[in-house]
């Protein structure tokens, strides 16, 4: 048996010359000059595009086939990697067919070795993306009707008329990170413990974010409402508080801070999960932070000491402020600089703009950039 015979079983199994596999390869196939004119390509790619091969041969490039965002990309992106790294993966671009309509595609180009009076050539795949474009426009839909459900979810929990009297009043500023998809976990609640003389401010922040951030910070704030009614002092309040995400394996590491206030004595008592201390303003402008009252955050309190608590006599037209971390908090800083510049906004901005104090302090130490977190602060006026 000749070499070629021993070799023929094998062709015949495999049933396909070279030409074919190019031919019918389940992906479009373009060699081009380094320019991008088109010099050979696939019938595949004839049939996905509704091209003859010779009107693609006939000077045309590569990039002339893509939309005008895809141009721009391959100018800007495309054709410098490609020259830089010799090769690019999966890039991403529309392909218009003949008819006008568009082919996505995924791309793979390799610069090639340079040919006896050809010079160099780009070796490309393109491979027939419809369908995973379709699963992600999909993913993306499910995503957004799950943004819009847990963000509905929230402002339903967040809505609500705060206590106010002629001798007391709330004013909360809730701002959502502008480039997160997801719902955050902030949260606040304010209510009569005893109508008109006392009240309860609260402000936490649940780990995690979607509808089941959303809904852990519902069941949170539910509880704080119940414990609260079973006049509790704030540190019993947060063990209890700790003992019911345990037992319904919610809120964990989340963090809290509560304070109730009486508004004929302005003595507060207040305590602190985890959270960021609150704040203090004094009519004349003098702003402290109140650290007293401190504990770990739910589920990382170490039973059976029981959380700390604290007292404070508010002044005559002070104001007690409460937030979440995403106002003094940065990456580039350390949290001390950022509780610093709190004080020193408070401190700033004094008596000037009492009415909205919360959208002052918020522009202060965010600026017009947006947020890169959940942001919520909560301030609660005495009258003078």
């Amino acid at each position: 048996m000749t070499g070629d015979e021993s070799r023929a079983p094998g062709r015949a199994l495999l049933g396909d010359s070279d030409e074919e596999l190019f031919e019918h390869a389940p992906c479009g196939y373009l060699t081009t000059r380094l320019d991008g004119t088109i010099l050979k390509v696939n019938r595949t790619f004839e049939e996905w595009t509704g091209f003859r091969r010779d009107e693609l041969i006939a000077g045309r490039r590569f990039q002339d086939l893509l939309t005008g965002g895809g141009r721009i990309y391959h100018e800007t992106h495309y054709a410098p990697l490609l020259h830089m790294q010799g090769a690019v993966r999966e890039i991403a671009l529309d392909i218009v067919r003949a008819d006008g309509s568009r082919l996505p595609a995924l791309v793979n180009s390799v610069v090639g070795e340079e040919r006896a009076g050809e010079g160099g050539v780009i070796r490309t795949l393109i491979f027939d993306a419809t369908d995973r474009r379709r699963y992600e426009q999909e993913l993306v839909r499910a995503r957004t009707r799950e943004h819009e459900l847990a963000l509905v979810f929230q402002r339903s929990l967040l809505a609500g008329e705060l206590p106010d009297s002629d001798r007391m009043n709330i004013e909360v500023v809730y701002r959502p990170a502008l480039r997160k998809l997801e719902v955050g976990g902030d949260w606040y609640d304010a209510f009569w413990l005893d109508e008109p003389r006392s009240v309860a401010v609260v402000v936490g922040d649940v780990v995690g974010s979607g509808i089941d951030a959303a809904t852990a910070m519902g069941q949170l704030r539910s509880a704080v409402r119940a414990y609260s009614s079973m006049a509790l002092p704030p540190g019993a309040l947060l063990d209890a508080l700790e003992r019911f995400a345990r037992r319904h394996d919610v809120g964990r590491m989340a963090t809290v801070a509560y304070a109730e206030v009486d508004i004929e004595t302005r003595q507060m008592r207040y305590a602190c999960a985890g959270h960021p201390p609150p704040a203090v303003l004094a009519p004349g402008g003098r702003a402290a932070l109140l650290q007293g009252g401190r504990s770990l955050p739910l589920d990382a309190h170490l039973p059976p000491e029981s959380r700390r608590e604290a007292t404070f006599e508010l002044p005559p037209g002070g104001v007690l402020m409460l937030y979440s971390d995403g106002l003094v908090e940065r990456r580039d800083r350390p949290l001390q600089a950022g509780l610093d510049g709190l004080v020193e906004a408070l401190e700033r901005i004094g008596d000037d703009r009492r009415a909205r104090l919360c959208d002052a302090v918020a522009n202060d130490l965010l600026g017009a950039s947006g947020v890169a977190d959940d942001v919520c602060v909560l301030a609660l006026h005495l009258a003078r």
